[in-house]
């Protein structure tokens, strides 16, 4: 019972996280939505039994392989499509005035601001490298330690250090471009 009740605990706290990271992997809300349970799904099918400690790394290694799954799908699909006639395509993306409602606390100036640094952040992190984006978005968002990180990623510490610092290197890269092209502008 209170292994279950702890699972259920874990789930929830990591739910709207989980979501983001598979957001940026796969740049659909449907299909991270899609990735996100079935990898919630898989962890309590076959690794709820494990200790609580190991159930965050289990749970983005999972993840991590969802999301790759799910682009390899979308490119094997892709080549398919390719070779069928167009066709009218429509915005699936619904208007949600709450997530464009401005935060109360903060001011329009600085709102803007905010959501300007989120969204160059957003980009650079989207165009990182798979490993690198992986290692940054586990580290950063999940706040997992260097080992923590290797064994969600299935690699060494050594490498997770790496793709690290080359994801902040692309990340501040991005952010100086993304600065110089707005004064130039």
């Amino acid at each position: 019972m209170t292994t279950s009740r702890a699972l259920e605990q874990f789930l929830v706290g990591i739910e709207k996280r989980a979501f983001k990271i598979a957001q940026l992997g796969l740049r659909n809300d449907d299909d991270a939505l899609d990735a996100v349970q079935d990898a919630m799904m898989k962890l309590v099918q076959s690794y709820a039994s494990r200790p609580a400690d190991e159930w965050a790394p289990l749970f983005h290694r999972i993840l991590a392989n969802r999301i790759r799954d799910m682009q390899r799908r979308r490119t094997v699909r892709g080549r398919i499509m390719a070779w069928l006639p167009l066709r009218d395509s429509e915005d699936d993306e619904d208007y949600d005035p709450i997530a464009a409602a401005p935060s109360p606390e903060a001011g329009p100036a600085r709102r803007l601001e905010l959501d300007e640094a989120i969204g160059v952040l957003e980009t650079a992190v989207a165009d990182l490298p798979p490993r690198q984006q992986q290692a940054f978005l586990l580290r950063n968002l999940e706040g997992l330690d260097v080992s923590e990180t290797a064994r969600a990623m299935g690699c060494s510490e050594g490498s997770v250090k790496t793709h690290y610092f080359r994801a902040l290197e692309s990340a501040e890269s991005a952010a100086r471009r993304s600065v110089l092209k707005a004064i130039y502008e």
